[in-house]
């Protein structure tokens, strides 16, 4: 059924035990409203899922619209048919960033759910693999609290690796390269911000979800929805507080270099304050005029580099003493 030549992705019939048998496109369009519950999953990304979308006269071209939308942010919205739902979860593809968050689009009947992907969301292929083994949704609502359930593990186990991330870098600030700690901060504070940016309205979402569940939730469901809304605040503020300690790092990290490049510029403005008066004297010595003193003395140059040791040495003293060495 997942072959690339396909419509679906998916398609099972589920029998409300659990349980489900994969389907055939045939099976598919002799489907009724009054036969079991239908789950089907579509890639935008193929010609033939998105033919067979718009082929749906049952379903509003407002909806199809929403599913086939190229940029979407989380929400949901329910309606006398039905009930849209946009999610995101992280994404676990091989070579991709997981705060690169793949979008989900499900259209929700109280006897049919269509699901739409562009990229894959190994989510999606959890609940698939569930019903195969016995152990899916048996109602549509059980569908997205199972589907939920599976996106909030993987994102709190991306939230977990940053935490881990941000405590490795406050433990190495201090002997590690600067600028390699700077850099991997900057990075952690970026892949943060590009989670929070849909984690925030799928927050939203779920709890407008729960306090107003509508006919195809059940009360344990709706409670369990709740604790998923609970699960996505407690991953927001755990990212708001990774947020706040990488901005710390940031200025500690800063302050040192600052106080580093400080403190080479006071020992260079020492050296210079101690050989400027050397280099005063040696530039009156080495003017090309007559009348210098010692010309003619072989013991002249002798006295004159003790005389400007001395003065360094003494320079060098006083700065001491003053406490500015």
């Amino acid at each position: 059924m997942s072959d690339d030549g396909s419509a679906f992705v998916h398609a099972f019939l589920l029998d409300g035990r659990g349980s489900g048998r994969a389907v055939e496109p045939k099976d598919i369009e002799q489907w009724t409203p009054n036969s079991e519950l239908l789950w089907v999953h579509i890639d935008m990304n193929r010609a033939a899922s998105r033919h067979w979308l718009r082929d749906r006269d049952d379903v509003d071209e407002i909806i199809e619209d929403a599913l086939l939308a190229a940029e979407t942010r989380p929400r949901a919205v329910a309606s006398e048919r039905g009930l849209l739902l946009v999610l995101r979860g992280v994404n676990t593809n091989p070579g991709a960033d997981p705060d690169d968050m793949v979008a989900v689009r499900i259209w929700i009947e109280p006897n049919r759910i269509i699901s739409c992907r562009r990229r894959k969301l190994l989510s999606v292929h959890d609940i698939a693999g569930a019903i195969e083994a016995g152990r899916g949704p048996s109602t549509p609502g059980e569908f997205v609290v199972m589907l939920v359930e599976h996106l909030a593990e993987r994102i709190g186990d991306v939230v977990d690796q940053i935490e881990g991330d941000v405590e490795k870098a406050e433990n190495e600030s201090g002997q590690a390269d600067s600028s390699t700690i700077r850099s991997e901060v900057g990075a952690l504070r970026r892949q943060t911000a590009a989670i929070r940016r849909y984690l925030a309205p799928q927050r939203d979402a779920l709890d407008r979800l729960y306090r107003h569940p509508g006919p195809m939730f059940t009360d344990q469901e709706s409670d369990a929805l709740r604790e998923q809304a609970d699960r996505t605040t407690r991953y927001l503020e755990d990212l708001e507080l990774v947020r706040e300690r990488a901005i710390v790092l940031q200025e500690e990290l800063m302050n040192r270099m600052a106080q580093e490049q400080n403190s080479r510029i006071y020992l260079l403005s020492i050296i210079a304050a101690i050989f400027l008066p050397l280099t005063f004297v040696t530039g009156l010595l080495g003017m090309n005029v007559a009348g210098l003193p010692g010309t003619s003395n072989p013991l002249a140059f002798t006295a004159s580099v003790l005389i400007m040791g001395a003065l360094g040495v003494g320079l060098a003293a006083f700065f001491k003493w003053k406490r500015w060495l």
